[in-house]
């Protein structure tokens, strides 16, 4: 696959060669507002890899502050060029820009400098200072460099040091040498309102990437160092030191991460809500990459949910290898609306109806890498379904949703995914932020034309508060994903009208499936169970509705799912519905079963 994604890329950056020259000094440009200047990393399992792209990545994040500037490709990964092509084409909203190739770090250094104010020096033997040495970057337009970088490139730059990390954090304060990084961290930039409070990004830190030169989650420190956001790398446990830090207390490194979020809480002062961009390090904190921990890998991912959400935190998960989110996120808004169909009478006696979620869109890597070859699926438009999606991507990606509405078919749909505009525990937020929480999810529903939350996960059915809220910006339905890792007695909502919000549980048994006679199967099973039936239904009467939650899978798979269940469930009328039909019957079957 990596091969193939190799030739794809060199096939489309080829495609582009028309656009721009590739000089072997910077040109002079009287107006870089009208040029849009490329640069393609060097790539390799390699420390310098490692480093050219840290460094790229800051002069991107500070030239793009004026505009859509630096445009980062790759040797490796075809998913930057695949979109460059789709917005530089006619048409896309970089199509008028000139495309000039810079070729070297020294000419990307040369056509940046002016921007530049000093270099910040990381220490490797701290690896946290990485992410340090990143949000310090973001703050004072540095440019981060490993200590063999900056014995190779300062003598010619001439930049000014910032700020040298090196030898500066010893243990002394919590016994552990990456926690007293960020804790000082925490008072000299939180604390002080130098950061972002906007934004929090959760990129993994050199310990397991940098000698290897995996670049994933160092690509997107463009974003961070844009949005002048405070980057850190912790555990979410308190009963296990982490892989990377053995000789640490027990919860050192959730004590850091509650003192960042309450430091940020504190700054954002009520008025907005914090993106948590990024994920835990699977390698570092979960069982899930030869870490024998005592959590799982989704065990660690709800709980850090659980653990961000009471500080009005949401978490746009998986963020790996998205590129040029400081160019994407300038793109001009756009009024996107969803062309709903209109509502059938009433639904018939004995009915199977069921509507598929294409589910777990819901982060930024999925959005980018993942939903594109899906979308591309020569079968999508044969049936109806519902792409989850979070809204809350506007912000970074816009024209990337755009696109996917603008070539959306008349089977198409978008609803929020994992929770509704970003992923958190909606039950975990104090009352006091409910008018901050419905806010922002107005905000955004209504930018994306949504009213539809099909998938809200908790540890708890949502309470009385939460429904109240999401009957604001989500009045077409709720469905809920209940996962009480705490066993506090978390159960899911039975079928329900809130206030003629309809709300249901949303069906994971056929999330991943290998075949058709497998997926099938995980359907009718589920069917057998009557996990949709609404109480007091009359059996063989009153019809049953299933929401199918379907991850990350193509749609003539679903295709071939659904022919497959019609063969063996021939007891069965089945018809799969748009996702606004469904709930619009599903309501009209509960207001009758309470009349019965």
């Amino acid at each position: 696959m990596i091969n193939n994604l190799i030739i794809i890329g060199v096939m489309v950056i080829s495609s582009l060669s028309c656009h721009h020259s590739a000089p072997a000094t910077v040109p002079e440009v009287k107006d870089s507002a009208t040029t849009l200047y490329l640069y393609t990393l060097k790539g390799g399992e390699t420390q310098a890899a490692y480093d050219e792209a840290v460094a790229s990545a800051c002069i991107q994040g500070i030239m793009n502050r004026e505009g859509a500037r630096l445009y980062v490709l790759s040797k490796t990964y075809a998913r930057p060029a695949y979109w460059l092509n789709k917005f530089a084409d006619e048409g896309g909203w970089l199509a008028d820009k000139g495309k000039v190739e810079i070729n070297s770090l020294e000419d990307l250094f040369a056509l940046s400098k002016d921007k530049l104010k000093g270099a910040v020096i990381w220490d490797t033997g701290v690896p946290a200072t990485l992410n340090v040495a990143t949000t310090l970057a973001g703050l004072e337009d540095g440019i981060v460099l490993s200590p063999e970088m900056a014995d190779q490139y300062l003598p010619a730059w001439k930049l000014p040091v910032i700020k040298d990390f090196r030898g500066m954090f010893t243990g002394t304060e919590t016994g552990s040498k990456k926690n007293d990084a960020y804790r000082w961290a925490i008072r000299e930039y939180i604390e002080t309102g130098k950061c972002n409070p906007h934004w929090l990004c959760l990129f993994e830190d050199s310990y397991m990437t940098r000698y290897k030169g995996n670049v994933s989650y160092v690509v997107t420190r463009d974003w961070a160092v844009f949005n002048r956001a405070f980057v850190y790398d912790l555990s979410p446990w308190d009963d296990e030191a982490p892989r990377d830090d053995p000789g640490q207390a027990s919860g050192t490194d959730l004590h850091t991460y509650k003192l960042m979020l309450e430091a940020t809480l504190k700054q954002a002062m009520g008025t907005q809500m914090t993106e948590v961009t990024g994920f835990f390090s699977f390698a570092k904190y979960a069982d899930c990459a030869g870490f024998s921990s005592k959590h799982g890998c989704v065990e660690t991912e709800w709980e850090t949910v659980y653990l961000i959400s009471p500080y009005n935190c949401y978490q746009n998960t998986v963020a790996d290898n998205c590129y040029n989110q400081s160019v994407h996120s300038q793109a001009p808004e756009r009024t996107l609306t969803q062309e709903r169909p209109p509502l059938r009478g009433k639904p018939q006696s004995g009915k199977t109806y069921l509507c598929f979620l294409m589910a777990d869109y819901d982060s930024a890597t999925p959005l980018y890498e993942y939903m594109p070859d899906n979308w591309d699926n020569a079968a999508r438009g044969q049936i109806p379904l519902l792409w989850g999606i979070d809204p809350s991507l506007y912000e970074t990606y816009p024209d990337i949703i755009r696109h996917f509405y603008h070539t959306k078919s008349a089977n198409d749909f978008f609803a929020a995914d994992a929770s509704a505009a970003g992923y958190m525990n909606p039950n975990r937020i104090d009352l006091s932020y409910f008018s901050l929480f419905i806010n922002h999810n107005k905000k955004f529903y209504d930018k994306l034309d949504m009213s539809l939350s099909p998938m809200v996960l908790d540890w708890d059915e949502p309470t009385g508060a939460v429904k109240d809220a999401f009957a604001q910006f989500s009045p077409d339905g709720l469905a809920a994903v209940v996962m009480d890792f705490h066993n506090a007695g978390g159960k899911l909502p039975k079928p329900h009208l809130w206030k003629r919000m309809p709300v249901m549980a949303l069906n994971t048994d056929v999330c991943y499936f290998k075949s058709a006679d497998e997926g099938a199967g995980y359907m009718s099973g589920s069917i057998s169970r009557q996990t949709g039936q609404i109480e007091n239904r009359q059996e063989g009467i009153t019809p049953a509705y299933y929401l199918f939650r379907i991850v990350w899978t193509s749609p003539d798979k679903v295709v071939a799912v659904l022919d497959k269940l019609k063969q063996i469930r021939t007891d069965l009328d089945i018809e799969v519905m748009d996702p606004y039909n469904f709930f619009h019957y599903f309501k009209s079957t509960c207001e009758e079963t309470v009349k019965q």
